[in-house]
């Protein structure tokens, strides 16, 4: 599926641009607090009973344990964010469906989901040209719960082909008589993976970037 140089170019630039905010630790917060009252008591001293000297170094010795824990954290998150990254990184070249209403009609086809918070009867996926008429319904029937795919292979109802390019799409799912939450899946390619303040994002070809967790299905 084609997308616009102008939208990839923004999608690509707009996750660059992000910045991760430099905010103080709670480490860092302790730390001071205790060189303050540390500072404080040696200067507040009784000259007559000074702060032993084994006291004051057990006090340094578990400020230097924590500091140490605390380092260890930060290396096991980096470790971990070194491997989500890596992880996400096999995923460029594969197709994922993430949240949206756009279809892509290529040569060879498109392909869409849904989403179904429970089992549904009957489900209906309605496809629109860009002057909103209805190209087109697909129908599917006894569909369980969950993420589900779709190829659409570019006929209209009255069996003439229709033009590739981008189409919308309205999803509708019922139980009986009783509507199902169902949410429409858009197709695109994963083209980069971009760390973020929270993790490694998605970059999907021209539909934006995305969170792991937003991606339904790896195609």
């Amino acid at each position: 599926m084609s997308v616009t140089t102008d939208n990839t170019v923004s999608s690509v630039l707009s996750g660059l641009a992000r910045s991760e905010p430099i905010q103080k630790t709670l480490m860092q917060d302790e730390q001071n607090r205790f060189l303050t009252l540390l500072t404080t008591q040696l200067r507040n001293q009784d000259p007559m009973n000074p702060l032993d000297n084994a006291d004051l170094t057990m006090q340094l010795a578990q400020m230097s344990t924590v500091d140490g824990i605390e380092r260890l954290n930060k290396l096991v998150e980096s470790l971990m964010n070194s491997k989500e990254l890596a992880d996400n990184t096999a995923l460029i070249g594969h197709g994922v469906l993430v949240a949206g209403k756009g279809l892509g009609l290529t040569e060879a086809g498109a392909i869409g989901g849904f989403d179904l918070n429970m089992p549904a009867d009957k489900v209906t996926v309605t496809i629109y040209d860009s002057s909103g008429r209805v190209v087109t319904k697909l129908e599917f029937s006894d569909v369980d719960a969950g993420s589900h795919n779709y190829l659409w292979d570019g006929l209209a109802e009255d069996g003439s082909e229709a033009a590739q390019g981008m189409y919308t799409v309205s999803v509708s799912a019922s139980l009986g008589d009783t509507p199902v939450g169902v949410n429409a899946l858009q197709f695109g390619p994963v083209t980069s993976v971009i760390r973020g303040p929270n993790g490694a994002d998605l970059q999907v070809g021209g539909l934006g970037i995305f969170k792991l967790d937003d991606v339904k299905q790896v195609l």
